[in-house]
């Protein structure tokens, strides 16, 4: 199963999260994911544990744990499907909104270099998760 884990401080090594997964059983993998430019860690990365169970009861235990005083997130990774894209280089308000676009510092719409308005995942759309193929 692969598995998402987020929220991850930044100077976490793979060795490191690795020996989280570990005591739930083996890990196939670990690939924390990093800034092409910077190489610094995103703060986010994913595990494969072969066994399913294993992984089930990894999530379980390690979804809100802490770690160098952070709290990660740990769910089954979503594949993503076939011709699907993450968006652009739209930034700010990731709620519902819509309209605008340029370079907007206030009110409550959606795109360009939004400074203002609500950030409110409740107002519409929602904020999508990482998927699984890096």
């Amino acid at each position: 199963m692969n598995i998402f884990v987020g929220s991850l401080p930044f100077s976490l090594k793979e060795s490191e999260l690795k020996e989280y997964f570990e005591e739930y059983g083996e890990v196939a993998s670990v690939k924390i994911i990093s800034d092409k430019f910077s190489g610094r860690s995103k703060g986010f990365g994913f595990i494969e544990m072969p066994n399913d169970d294993n992984a089930k009861k990894a999530i379980e235990e390690l979804n809100g744990a802490e770690i160098d005083g952070r709290a990660i997130v740990v769910n089954k990774a979503e594949e993503r499907k076939e011709g699907e894209r993450r968006g652009g280089f739209s930034g700010g308000n990731r709620g519902g909104g819509g309209g605008g676009g340029g370079y907007n510092k206030g009110g409550n719409s959606g795109g360009g270099y939004n400074r203002g308005g609500s950030n409110d995942r409740r107002s519409g759309g929602g904020e999508g998760g990482y998927r699984s193929n890096y």
